[in-house]
């Protein structure tokens, strides 16, 4: 408990947390409210046979999910970039439990910013389309409350992304680079690859399998929500192991 208490006493002393996470929020709310005015004007009877009102209110997920990866990072990259990760391994000799300390209390900032920023978007995108006569999604709706979810969850995981990638890099711009590469550049270059390579990360790459936790209406070729959410964890888990691997046996 004295290690998460100052693992939190560091996350929250530090302006880039409160800025990432309120960044999360705006940003995914802005773009939600701005991709989904696409649609306003359209008559209900053109939308596709497939249009998901749910999916819609998450598109700011695309840009909001590298910032909240970026919070996980900085909880780790921030003491590297100041050296005080020295003092950090004196006072606790035991990295595992520096780590789990980190990745715990990271995750807890993350599960309610992935929650203000799911209500957020998701409350002013329905309003939106309500506003304009088109379907709207109802929390009471079949799937919705489990899409509510399963956007909390997935920015969360990111989140904890975020943190092992910090580990393994030990640097905020190396941090970015990889989260960029991972949640931006793999899932819009790599689908059009040929052959099955391509259909494979079109369906199973954890990003993109994941962005299925946030849907109700299944998009032609996706896996299931919970599917791809659990690939999203199993990915999210590995990095971490590999994070933890990587803090035990280099040198700080």
């Amino acid at each position: 408990m004295n290690i998460l208490r100052s693992e939190w006493t560091k996350l929250r002393s530090v302006r880039g947390t409160w800025i990432a996470a309120l960044s999360t929020v705006a940003a995914g709310t802005a773009l939600s409210v701005l991709g989904a005015s696409d649609v306003l004007g359209t008559s209900p009877s053109d939308l596709p046979a497939d249009w998901d009102p749910t999916a819609t209110a998450f598109k700011g997920f695309l840009f909001a999910q590298l910032v909240i990866g970026m919070l996980g990072a900085l909880g780790v990259t921030s003491e590297y970039a100041t050296g005080t990760i020295g003092t950090s391994l004196t006072v606790v000799p035991s990295r595992s439990h520096l780590l789990a300390a980190k990745t715990a209390v990271v995750a807890a900032v993350a599960l309610a910013t992935g929650l203000v920023t799911t209500l957020v978007s998701f409350t002013a995108v329905q309003a939106m389309l309500s506003g304009s006569g088109l379907p709207a999604a109802g929390v009471g709706d079949p799937g919705v409350l489990g899409a509510l979810v399963g956007g909390t969850v997935y920015l969360a995981l990111i989140a904890l992304i975020g943190v092992a990638v910090g580990v393994l890099t030990r640097s905020t711009a190396g941090s970015l680079a990889v989260l960029v590469g991972a949640t931006l550049l793999v899932p819009a270059i790599a689908p059009g690859l040929p052959g099955a390579i391509g259909d494979w990360f079109a369906r199973y790459w954890p990003v993109t399998a994941g962005q299925a936790a946030y849907t109700v209406v299944p998009a032609d070729g996706a896996v299931a929500p919970g599917l791809g959410l659990g690939v999203l964890a199993v990915a999210a888990a590995g990095v971490v192991i590999a994070g933890h691997t990587a803090l035990r046996v280099r040198d700080i």
